[in-house]
């Protein structure tokens, strides 16, 4: 990404409504893991901090490409943090019992059938992966060119993804429904080429809307048919 939008992330991501609804989503696919868990891509390490917080079976490690967001990382997590690549990760076979990349896949420097050869080398047999995508190739913006993102998929594409890496039970849904009405129109019909960043600060009150819709749709006994992200869950035959 560019380094601007690194420390964005770092500004942004243990309050702004958006992380806060990612981090969550990711923990319940958790949900019953116990081990070591790698977050590929770690960025800042927002979401390594949030696994120390509030999983205490679990022993989160980062892996992430940018130096200086992997020393970031590691200070404001106290998680292990190894600066390497999605592409080639730098751990044994059969290391984790749990991986999670999260709007990673995406980038335009991860070639995704490489990369999720490597998590499934990484993970033992049993072994969970849970994949954060932006959804729908119609949504891209200004934005993704700022975090270099090349691609954007729907849930079956998503899900066939990872059925051709080798993984199976593999389910897939969306997520961030109810506000996808709002991300098109600033999107598709407010945002210029040379918008602001998606990742800034938001009005105290504006924030607590998003973040109390994004907790309604969670709670919901189905998830919606459609969604700005697309959550995955698959296991390691």
């Amino acid at each position: 990404m560019d380094p601007a939008e690194y420390a964005l992330m770092d500004a942004a991501e243990d309050r702004m409504w958006w992380y806060r609804a990612l981090h969550v989503r990711l923990l319940d696919a958790l949900a019953g893991v116990s081990g070591r868990v790698l977050d590929a891509g770690c960025g800042t390490g927002g979401l390594l901090a949030m696994l120390r917080r509030r999983a205490p079976a679990l022993a989160p490690v980062g892996v992430e490409w940018s130096d200086a967001a992997a020393h970031r990382a590691a200070a404001k997590s106290g998680a292990p943090v190894v600066r390497g690549s999605v592409n080639a990760l730098p751990f044994a076979a059969a290391s984790f019992d749990a991986a999670v990349t999260a709007d990673v896949l995406c980038h335009a420097a991860v070639d995704p059938a490489q990369a999720l050869a490597e998590l499934h080398r990484v993970l033992r047999p049993g072994g969970r992966l849970v994949v954060n995508m932006p959804a729908y190739a119609w949504l891209a913006s200004a934005h993704d060119a700022r975090v270099h993102n090349a691609r954007r998929q729907n849930a079956a594409q998503t899900r066939a993804m990872l059925q051709d890496a080798g993984f199976t039970q593999v389910r897939a849904h969306y997520w961030n429904g109810l506000l996808l009405p709002l991300m098109i129109v600033q999107r598709k019909v407010l945002a210029r080429g040379d918008a602001a960043s998606d990742v800034a600060p938001f009005p105290p009150w504006l924030d607590a809307i998003f973040r109390g819709m994004t907790e309604c749709e969670r709670r919901l006994p189905i998830p919606l048919p459609a969604g700005g992200s697309v959550l995955a869950i698959a296991e390691r035959p």
